[in-house]
């Protein structure tokens, strides 16, 4: 699977990201960059990671999954409670709340991804509200009020490392026979089931692995925020994230990634006016249904190649035109 990863295109995007994440840091720390820019850096790589992570279940297999804000809550909670009661590393605790959250991604996917379309969608939501609701009458989890005093162990090279971490195990996987049994499944489930592949299995490897990821979101927001509550991991989180994999492109990791930035700017610059963000939110994914349901990239990957293409294109209509 990674032998996927390793062409000059990809290792070239690798080293600009690494030079990137470093560079940053380094402006950081020479107090070039604010912590308020710093802190939107760090949100939007935590949104990417989400996004991405949802994009595999909704986008590459084609289970319509609501419910991703209630792995992202196992994920914040088991990592937090490793952290505050026992003293855990932050490594450890990151490990083991995407660990929780893989399982708990197991255990409600084999059950629940038996079930299609609408279906799907109303099992994931209720489903993340129950663990929502577990959380919040469990008397050792906080309850309603929530863990304080979570390390913040967050910084900019632990969300950007696990952002890129996220994107490359996704991308190789996705573009293994793995991932093209995953696509297989969202174009025709019953044909994929009739060449033999176990639709099933995958559906639930590509949801654990969501889950996965979506516990490693939770993780670093609750070490960045140092605060966690259960309404922070409500079906609003789940319809955010869901907003993200539409906008970008449902199959199209480049197009969570944009997708992500951009709604993450847009949330930053709307933060006084909470309903107001709601409804942009709504307004955005009725004029993408309606004028571009593919999304902003569709199943297409931003690349140099796609860029290249583009160009030849735009001089070939030129020369044609004179």
């Amino acid at each position: 699977m990674l032998k996927n990863w390793f062409t000059k295109e990809n290792l070239a995007v690798t080293l600009l990201l690494v030079v990137l994440m470093v560079g940053v840091q380094v402006l950081y720390s020479a107090e070039i960059i604010s912590p308020f820019v710093m802190l939107n850096l760090i949100i939007i790589a935590i949104n990417i990671i989400l996004a991405v992570s949802l994009n595999l279940v909704v986008g590459f297999t084609g289970q319509f999954s609501i419910g991703h804000a209630g792995f992202m809550a196992l994920g914040a909670y088991a990592s937090a409670i490793m952290s505050l009661n026992f003293n855990a590393p932050f490594i450890v605790s990151l490990l083991v709340g995407a660990i929780v959250a893989g399982i708990g991604g197991i255990i409600i996917g084999i059950p629940t991804l038996r079930l299609r379309g609408d279906y799907l969608a109303i099992a994931t939501l209720g489903l993340a509200e129950i663990i929502r609701g577990v959380i919040t009458n469990i008397d050792y989890l906080g309850g309603a009020y929530g863990l304080m005093g979570i390390p913040q162990k967050t910084n900019w090279l632990w969300a950007f490392g696990c952002m890129l971490v996220t994107v490359l195990v996704i991308k190789n996987f996705v573009q293994s026979s793995h991932g093209r049994a995953c696509v297989s499944v969202r174009e025709n489930e019953i044909a994929s089931e009739a060449m033999g592949i176990n639709t099933t299995k995958y559906k639930v490897i590509a949801f654990t692995m969501g889950s996965f990821f979506a516990g490693i979101g939770g993780a670093l927001l609750a070490h960045y925020i140092t605060f966690i509550e259960p309404n922070a991991f409500n079906f609003l989180k789940s319809f955010d994230i869901l907003v993200m994999v539409v906008l970008g492109g449902q199959g199209s990791l480049t197009g969570s990634v944009v997708a992500a930035i951009v709604l993450t700017l847009i949330s930053t610059f709307l933060q006084s006016l909470a309903e107001l963000r709601l409804i942009i939110y709504a307004i955005i994914l009725i004029l993408v249904m309606l004028f571009r349901p593919q999304g902003l990239l569709g199943t297409h990957e931003l690349s140099f190649k796609l860029l290249q293409r583009k160009r030849g294109v735009s001089h070939g209509s030129h020369s044609a035109d004179a």
